[in-house]
């Protein structure tokens, strides 16, 4: 028979058989469904850990504490960065720093800090945000009230 997928077999005695328990006496594994007769074990609602002795080592083990956020924080740049890969007048959006390898990707936002002096002049910021202190260096007025 030639080899093909629907042909392909597990090697023989490599898969058991699932024990299946409480599926009559015939099965060998009815009526107490290896559980003996009575005591703790054998009742329903006892998990394993309870069993095992356990519980108490898990409620001792530390826990992380907090959460971590699933969105993604915004790209950082830095004024710095902004004096040493642009000139006057340019514009700054998210593509053109992609091109420069200032930022990874276009899907994340792209948040400007106010590291360093600005020295260039009639800069077009287009998709960013900025941070308060780059705002004042920039004389944008703030929209908080």
């Amino acid at each position: 028979m030639p080899l093909s997928l629907h042909t392909i077999k597990p090697a023989k005695g490599s898969v058991k058989k699932k024990k299946r328990v409480g599926r009559g006496n015939a099965s060998g594994h009815g009526t107490y469904s290896t559980r003996g007769i009575k005591g703790q074990k054998s009742r329903s609602g006892v998990s394993n850990l309870k069993r095992l002795g356990m519980k108490m080592t898990l409620m001792r083990v530390p826990k992380k504490r907090g959460f971590k956020s699933l969105k993604p924080k915004d790209q950082v740049l830095n004024l710095a960065d902004i004096n040493k890969n642009f000139k006057d007048g340019d514009v700054i959006n998210p593509k053109v720093l992609l091109k420069k390898g200032l930022i990874d990707t276009v899907k994340i936002g792209v948040k400007i800090l106010g590291n360093g002096d600005l020295k260039l002049k009639n800069l077009k910021f287009e998709g960013v945000k900025m941070s308060e202190s780059v705002k004042e260096k920039l004389g944008i007025k703030s929209e908080k009230q």
